[in-house]
């Protein structure tokens, strides 16, 4: 019997929440997903998701980085997804690849949102390995 691995999934678009979660768990995860930062912090301080996938801009624009801050301090081994559509709604470019912005951002993979859900199964099962 293979490991169901849990997928933390968070984001305030709660078509995009239902689309990608439909497509996770279709894909054999277990899917926690919320709709707002304040929901995934309270997920987080009662259990350790497998995986995190977090929108960027929520309650506030830095609501993802703040996740991944509180994740990573809490289960610095738990892979985290920011999937966000910030560069095309604000044109602000960032990425993961200088050591620089992975210290402050935390994160393990940056995805643009529209990215196909193969491609986001995809980075998933490289991030744990499976």
């Amino acid at each position: 019997m293979s490991k169901i691995y849990t997928v933390l999934l968070v984001d305030d678009d709660p078509d995009y929440l239902f689309h990608v979660a439909f497509y996770l768990r279709k894909a054999g995860f277990e899917v926690i997903a919320v709709e707002s930062q304040a929901e995934a912090e309270q997920v987080i301080a009662k259990m350790k998701p497998d995986i995190a996938i977090f929108d960027l801009m929520m309650e506030s624009d830095d609501s993802g980085f703040i996740l991944c801050y509180k994740l990573k301090r809490k289960y610095p081994e738990v892979p985290v997804i920011l999937a966000t559509a910030v560069s095309r709604e604000t044109g602000i470019t960032f990425g993961l690849s200088g050591g620089q912005d992975r210290d402050w951002i935390r994160a393990d993979l940056y995805l643009e949102k529209g990215v196909r859900p193969e491609q986001m199964e995809l980075e998933i099962r490289k991030l744990l390995k499976i």
